[in-house]
């Protein structure tokens, strides 16, 4: 959906009427009903608008998402509000994800990261610990920005890097920064995908999951629980995982789920499982999706 709420404010500003821009520019009735309704106009359209008001066509309109979650985040992020929920799903999300696999910094020193760039280090920390809490921010706003796109295997790989360059990992010459793994790994004990199947694997995953008309919770959780059997990277699989998963969410207009440090041993249990019971995965993302409509209430955000 187009919001044409610059193209209103302009008029307003100016004392210029919709009426105007019919006998000023010729343009038909049937364009200022689309403006009303909010569908797109042809940037044609739209440049001779703004040579008309005399400013840039991006300053008319914006595309403006149903999903009240996903819209919040965008508005959130672009005005840089403090203290709403694009804050606190960075600071949560980013912290928990990371401890999940092992970070030492505390939620507070994620919070002060975020909120000032700088940060009291403690005893011990590594610097990819520091490094990669940046990253997920970034990795963050790439999912907010791409989140109605398909999800395709440039996508996955874009999580990657962004979370993954520049770290020490970088620097090894077989680990492979944005693109599948090239040696072979485990997981908890267990064999993952060989890297020579992994591009087909990945293929087929993303082909039947794209190929479904309406897309549930129970589809993402599924669609996590194989991407993490394939693991398909080097290292960070569990986090560029999750990551998706938020961005699926909000690209089928479900509340998303956050999975807390608190709950590791559950969801490392129902992943392990996933094969012989959905029932453990799928109760833990949906006590996930709990904290984070806690989260919405707090903040008076409506959600389904």
């Amino acid at each position: 959906m187009i919001s044409y709420e610059g193209l209103q404010n302009q008029l307003q500003q100016k004392g210029i009427t919709r009426s105007d821009l019919v006998t000023a520019l010729g343009i038909s009735s049937r364009t200022i009903a689309k403006i009303a309704k909010g569908e797109k106009l042809s940037p044609r359209t739209l440049g001779r608008i703004a040579e008309y008001l005399e400013c840039d066509p991006a300053a008319l309109c914006r595309e403006v998402s149903e999903n009240i979650i996903l819209q919040t985040l965008r508005d959130e992020k672009a005005g840089r509000v403090s203290g709403g929920l694009y804050h606190e799903l960075q600071v949560r999300m980013t912290f928990n994800s990371n401890h999940i696999e092992g970070s030492k910094l505390t939620e507070d020193q994620t919070r002060l990261i975020f909120e000032t760039n700088t940060i009291d280090v403690g005893d011990g920390v590594p610097v990819d610990d520091i490094l990669e809490t940046v990253h997920h921010f970034r990795a963050i706003d790439y999912v907010i920005d791409t989140a109605e796109e398909a999800l395709t295997e440039a996508i996955v790989k874009e999580l990657h890097f962004i979370l993954k360059h520049d770290t020490q990992d970088a620097r090894l010459p077989w680990f492979a920064v944005g693109d599948y793994k090239h040696r072979p790994n485990m997981i908890g004990g267990h064999e993952t995908v060989q890297p020579k199947d992994v591009p087909k694997r990945m293929k087929a995953l993303l082909e039947s999951y794209n190929a479904k008309a309406t897309v549930t919770l129970e589809d993402i959780v599924a669609f996590h629980a194989a991407f993490e059997y394939i693991h398909p990277f080097q290292d960070g699989n569990g986090r560029v995982g999750r990551l998706i998963a938020l961005k699926e969410c909000l690209r089928h207009n479900i509340v998303p789920f956050l999975i807390e440090d608190a709950k590791k041993a559950y969801y490392y249990r129902g992943l392990a499982q996933w094969r012989d019971e959905h029932g453990w995965l799928l109760g833990t993302c949906l006590d996930g999706q709990d904290t984070f409509i806690r989260l919405l209430d707090a903040l008076g955000i409506p959600h389904a």
